[in-house]
C-alpha cells in the first residue's frame, strides 16, 4: 500500500480480534508518528499504552462510571450549538451507524449500551492516551492532531487499525488516576489499536465525505 491508500483506508473501527500487538510495532508506530511537525519543535505530546491487567482496570471503573452517569468533561470539545453543516453530518453519521446495528430513533437503551463500547476500547487488545500541558495554546494542539494522525496512519500501514475516542474525555479522572497524571495535564483523546474484525457488521460502516470541491478555492489556476 501507497501513502495515500494509508490514508484512504484509515476508518474508525469498532470491533477488533483479541489477537495481541506486539509492542515492537507500537514502538515503531510512535517513533514515526513523532516525526510529526510542532512550532519550534516543542513536541506537546506525552502518551500512555496500556494493555492486560491495567486496561481492564481502567475499562472496568469507566463502566462503572458511566452507568453512575458521573462524568465530567476535561475541556469542551463540541461547540456548544451545532450549526449546519455541521449538525447535518453529525445526525447523519449517528443515524447511519445506528441504523446499521438496527438501534432506532429514541431507542435509549440501544444507544446507550453502543456508545459503552468505547470504555472496552471495541475489545482492542490496546488502548492508547494521549496528554498534553494545560499550558500548550491552540497552537500545540493543532501539532499535536498531526502527532496523532501520524499514529493512525502508521498504523494502517503495519496492518493494524484504530479509533479515536473522545468518549474518554469525560473519563479523564479515573484515566489520571490509573496513570499518576497530574490534573496539569489534560487528557487530549483516547485510542483503540488491534486488528479489526473482518466479521463485525460495525465495521461495515463508511461515514460520507465532503468532495474536495465542497471545501477548497482553487486560487491562479485555470
Amino acid at each position: 500500500m501507497t501513502t495515500l491508500d494509508d490514508i484512504r483506508s484509515r476508518r474508525c473501527i469498532r470491533a477488533f480480534l483479541p489477537k495481541p500487538v506486539p509492542r515492537e510495532m507500537l514502538e515503531q508506530i510512535l517513533t514515526t508518528a513523532s516525526y510529526a511537525p510542532s512550532g519550534s519543535n516543542i513536541q506537546p505530546w506525552k502518551v500512555h499504552v496500556v494493555t492486560g491487567a491495567l486496561q481492564k482496570k481502567i475499562t472496568d471503573k469507566a463502566l462503572a462510571e458511566a452507568a453512575r452517569g458521573a462524568t465530567s468533561w476535561d475541556y469542551q470539545y463540541y461547540p456548544g450549538t451545532i450549526e449546519e453543516p455541521y449538525l447535518s453530518r453529525r445526525r447523519a453519521t449517528g443515524w447511519g451507524l445506528y441504523g446499521l446495528l438496527g438501534i432506532a430513533k429514541g431507542d435509549r437503551e440501544g444507544s446507550t449500551a453502543q456508545s459503552r463500547r468505547n470504555y472496552v476500547f471495541f475489545d482492542a487488545p490496546v488502548g492508547l492516551f494521549f496528554f498534553i500541558d494545560r499550558t500548550m495554546p491552540y497552537g500545540s494542539w493543532l501539532d499535536y492532531g498531526m502527532f496523532i494522525q501520524n499514529v493512525m496512519i502508521a498504523a494502517r500501514g503495519l496492518g493494524l487499525d484504530t479509533c479515536p475516542q473522545a468518549a474518554w474525555i469525560p473519563m479523564h479522572h479515573i484515566v489520571r488516576a490509573h496513570l499518576n497524571e497530574p490534573i496539569s495535564k489534560a487528557l487530549v483523546c483516547g485510542m483503540s489499536l488491534g486488528y479489526a474484525d473482518p466479521e463485525a457488521l460495525v465495521n461495515t460502516y463508511r461515514p460520507e465525505r465532503e468532495p474536495f470541491a465542497g471545501f477548497t478555492t482553487f486560487h491562479g489556476y485555470v
